[in-house]
């Protein structure tokens, strides 16, 4: 899941503007885990190119938000996500410009899993920046609704099925301008609440519900050196830090990536 542009929402908010970009990253984590490695063709394991569309557009009531990944395997695209969002802030300009009213909507489809679950969040964002917008942040506070989600007790049991549809979901996003606009340090951590009963073990043998997940980034901007100015690449890295995301229990998986800013 990619949410950087939720990093300059307060700046946008502000001069009406858009910005989108599109990222590749190629990924290390089935060198890393055993359990993410290729066995076979039903088992392709740890996909190890990703591609990512960002959109962002701020108007004076809000802004629209949305990104797709698209996983690819050796022969073609192996799967798909995508989330799309909507603030609204009716009070652009009162003292409570800083408070938004949030829904969303995540899903997506794969070869392997056959489909994610739909998800439908509601809630409420905070948004700050500092004094010159070289550092914005974001939390956002929201209802999960996941329809079909289900909580098996006993996962050789099927009549022993109940849904758990009603959850919720905590989203940070920073980004950080330096070195005089050469790097950018940017991300977001989601933390939420989700019935997983597929990753039962003896420790978890009803499942797993909470689930974590972090991907920092940081950027190199290649339009800074002289003569590029209109080579409006970035090349750098991303690292997935997650808890019972991919899989049960703890994940760290560093990329290398380049991005290409559309919006300029």
């Amino acid at each position: 899941m990619k949410k950087y542009l939720l990093s300059v929402v307060i700046i946008m908010m502000f001069f009406g503007a858009s910005a989108q970009n599109l990222q590749l990253h190629y990924d290390f984590g089935r060198y890393l885990y055993d359990d993410l490695k290729k066995i076979d063709e039903n088992n392709p394991g740890r996909f190890p190119l990703t591609s990512t569309y960002e959109f962002f557009k701020a108007d004076r009531i809000g802004s629209t938000f949305f990104f797709a990944d698209f996983d690819y395997s050796s022969k073609s695209v192996y799967g798909a996500y995508w989330e799309i969002y909507r603030e609204f802030c009716f009070w652009p300009d009162s003292k409570m410009n800083w408070l938004s009213f949030h829904i969303e909507y995540n899903g997506g489809l794969s070869r392997m899993a056959g489909g994610y679950n739909d998800a439908w969040l509601t809630g409420l964002t905070y948004s700050g920046h500092s004094q010159d917008y070289t550092k914005t942040w974001s939390l956002s506070v929201l209802y999960k609704l996941i329809p079909n989600t289900i909580a098996c007790h006993d996962p050789s049991i099927t009549d022993n099925l109940q849904k758990d549809i009603h959850n919720f979901q905590i989203t940070g996003v920073w980004g950080v301008d330096f070195a005089h606009g050469w790097c950018r340090f940017d991300g977001f951590v989601d933390f939420w609440r989700e019935a997983r009963a597929w990753q039962y073990s003896e420790k978890h043998p009803q499942g797993t519900q909470y689930i974590f997940i972090s991907e920092p980034q940081i950027w190199v901007n290649l339009d800074k050196i002289h003569g590029w100015e209109n080579f409006h690449f970035s090349v750098g890295s991303e690292v997935e830090i997650s808890n019972n995301f991919i899989a049960e229990g703890f994940y760290c998986i560093p990329t290398i990536g380049i991005k290409w800013d559309l919006s300029k």
